[in-house]
């Protein structure tokens, strides 16, 4: 699997060698024979990649390099681009997994005979799963194209042999995603499938501009189901389809077009739609689409690219079908659209309105909706519409007292909207909607949600913003709650005086022989890992150790095993410049590390962990280890230093640490209670349920 065409930056090198990039840069200074760059630029090199795994091996830096980091480095350094790469690799998994002979019969020979063969057995393949569709998003390369990809794809197909082709190609394109993030807008998985879920079960679902696929995928397999993308950028739409062939049996019909523009799908009428569009577009077809059919409910405006997007699903769908699309939430309140808002209630179209909270999906600033609609057929038109907003779940589950999560008050809280369990809000959006949608109406929760009736909404605004229709949330419990929330905090400022640290004796700094993280790694007393890798439902991120907080991120399905964190690791913030480190405690243990973490896992014979994590967060010893960017700031762990001490001096240390950390806890609560008691004050006099004397 060698290539010698193959060219790897000085990131991919670290995460060869499993350093940071600044131990990259010193190679480079120090050794003489460290090979030359053959490409890039001067400020961002790139390396042959044989040369580069023959020098670290030389060097003792790297036994043998994994097979799936050589894949992806195969694919990164892909001399047509990694998205053409993928798409290589991606029709070969796909022969691997629906005719694993015929791909064993073409690989036996040599690489040109491969090259040679492909084309014809992947027509064989692509096909049957694609169908014949207009502007069709995947076809089968040909032999001078495939040529330069055969190392890869030999690769790719070794990796399936280990983890199955569904996973290498997952395992590829969350790498591909990660390393170009400003190029795509990725659905997250946990939206994806509450979108889905709201649009119920669907033998036809389609999705206009399917980016990589993420709501298809989520949809709820069923018998003869036919699943149908279409997206403008052609990369998109080619992932897309290979992604849910390698997912699932159903009818995979994909294209590459605008759809508002060049509609593939004329004349489908799909049980769902479901659509993330772009957002804020000027150059959607405003001025050739003026007489276009799909604009029943108005043509809209060009600053009004969204109604486009929900007119086109709508035209989409059988009568009683349904859609949800993914809106920003100005699209609820731009005077520019408030007439096709107004049609859309009036005829029955637009069933709910639901505002998410800020950072369920990209722009990450912004609180998006859920818009669900509905085809309207023969039976007239629903008199209410539900509005809810989840950003008063958010708000409770950031206000929930330890004592509220079964919690001791003394421990480190699990509060802060990073502590947001998705389920539960994924959960109470789809009990309030599927009772909606049975019985039209359901009993208002002030501050959540509302059926509102259709007539209150159609005034000179037409504004849909939930929060400005719901009634405002009671104060929890009134006068007596925040009472309560005035004696926690009362306690918890005395226990933060009872731990505040003794007075300090000043005394010469002491001169004990140091270590380094990389030493102690190497020599068996710590274990090193970095997260980011493999799904999985609770994941510590680095925000959770910055803030103290539970876990609260997920992970991507990549293929890969995630790392699993256990009682007494010690875990490291590798970005911001921040001096941190947490160590694990039970509550917390099981989650998977997120990305820009980097897990130390001492031996007890050798290290104590509280001992450990105190010194790491020196500020002098971080500055040490810290490279800068312009825009922002690496640790690299390994360089991080401890002295060298006994056992039980270490474990003194520790006891000390481990009180410092008990205090730093206890601040925390007494932040968060004292935010929770000013607020419900100010809610409590604002509202009247609070006397001002």
């Amino acid at each position: 699997m060698q290539d010698n065409g193959t060219e790897v930056t000085a990131a991919g090198i670290a995460r060869l060698a499993g350093v940071g990039r600044a131990a990259v840069s010193n190679w480079r200074r120090r050794h003489t024979d460290f090979p030359r760059p053959v490409g890039g630029t001067e400020t961002s090199p790139s390396f042959a990649l044989a040369e580069i795994e023959a020098w670290l091996r030389k060097q003792g830096k790297l036994a043998e390099v994994p097979l799936n980091e050589r894949v992806w480095q195969q694919l990164a350094g892909h001399p047509a681009g990694p998205v053409t790469a993928l798409v290589h690799a991606g029709c070969a998994l796909l022969l691997v997994h629906d005719r694993h002979p015929v791909w064993l019969e073409v690989s036996a020979g040599s690489d040109q005979r491969l090259a040679e063969l492909l084309p014809n057995s992947l027509d064989q393949v692509l096909t049957p799963r694609f169908g014949m569709v207009r502007r069709p998003a995947v076809k089968a390369p040909t032999a001078a194209a495939l040529l330069p990809s055969v190392p890869l794809l030999r690769g790719t197909a070794e990796l399936a042999a280990e983890t199955g082709a569904r996973q290498t190609f997952e395992f590829l394109l969350a790498r591909h995603l990660d390393a170009n993030p400003r190029q795509y807008t990725p659905t997250p998985a946990d939206l994806a499938r509450l979108m889905a879920d709201l649009a119920g079960q669907a033998t036809t679902v389609h999705d206009p501009a399917c980016g990589t696929g993420a709501l298809l995928l989520a949809v709820e397999p069923r018998p003869d189901q036919e699943l149908f993308g279409q997206d403008s950028a052609p990369e998109h739409a080619a992932l897309t389809a290979l992604r849910l062939a390698l997912h699932t049996r159903s009818s995979v019909r994909t294209a590459t077009a605008d759809s508002l523009r060049a509609d593939t799908y004329g004349t489908l009428r799909a049980d769902a739609v479901l659509c993330h569009p772009p957002f804020n577009e000027r150059n959607w077809g405003h001025d050739e689409l003026a007489y276009d059919p799909r604009w029943e409910y108005g043509f809209p405006a060009r600053t009004e690219s969204e109604l486009a997007w929900v007119q086109h699903a709508l035209a989409r769908m059988r009568e009683g079908g349904t859609a949800v699309l993914l809106m920003p939430p100005g699209a609820a309140s731009r005077r520019s659209g408030r007439r096709i808002r107004a049609d859309l209630l009036r005829r029955g179209a637009l069933r709910a309105v639901i505002a998410l909270p800020a950072g369920a999906a990209p722009p990450h600033n912004l609180p998006l909706h859920l818009w669900v609609l509905r085809r309207p057929d023969k039976a007239p038109a629903q008199p209410e519409v539900l509005l809810v907003d989840t950003g008063q779940l958010v708000d409770g589950a950031a206000s929930a007292s330890p004592a509220e999560r079964g919690r001791d008050s003394g421990s480190r809280d699990s509060g802060g909207r990073g502590a947001l369990d998705r389920e539960d809000v994924r959960a109470a959006v789809l009990e309030t909607w599927r009772a909606f949608d049975r019985d039209g109406t359901v009993p208002e929760q002030p501050g959540v949600s509302r059926s509102v009736p259709v007539i209150e909404l159609l005034d000179d605004d037409v504004d849909l913003a939930p929060a400005r229709h719901l009634p405002p949330p009671a104060s929890p419990g009134g006068a007596a709650e925040l009472s309560s929330v005035r004696e926690r905090l009362s306690r918890t400022l005395r226990l933060t005086a009872d731990l505040t640290p003794p007075s300090v004796d000043e005394a010469q700094p002491a001169r004990w022989p140091v270590t380094t993280v990389g030493e102690l790694a190497r020599a068996g007393a710590l274990l090193l890992r970095t997260g980011g890798q493999g799904a999985h439902a609770r994941v510590l991120t680095d925000h959770d150790v910055l803030s103290g907080t539970a876990p609260s991120g997920t992970l991507p399905e990549t293929g890969e095993q995630p790392v699993l964190v256990e009682t007494g690791d010690v875990v490291v913030p590798v970005l911001g410049g921040g001096s941190v480190a947490r160590v694990v405690d039970e509550a917390t243990a099981g989650a998977a590390l997120g990305r820009n973490l980097t897990l130390l896992r001492p031996d007890p014979g050798a290290l104590d962990a509280w001992f450990l994590a105190g010194f790491l967060r020196g500020t002098a010893n971080n500055r040490r280890a810290s490279s800068y960017a312009s825009t922002a700031t690496r640790l690299d762990v390994r360089r991080l230093q401890l002295p060298r001490l006994p056992l039980d001096q270490q474990r003194r240390y520790g006891e000390r640490f481990r009180a410092l950390a008990e205090f730093e806890d206890t601040l925390r609560l007494a932040g968060r209670l004292g935010e929770r008691l000013v607020r419900g004050m100010y809610d409590g006099l604002t509202d009247g349920t609070v006397a001002p004397d």
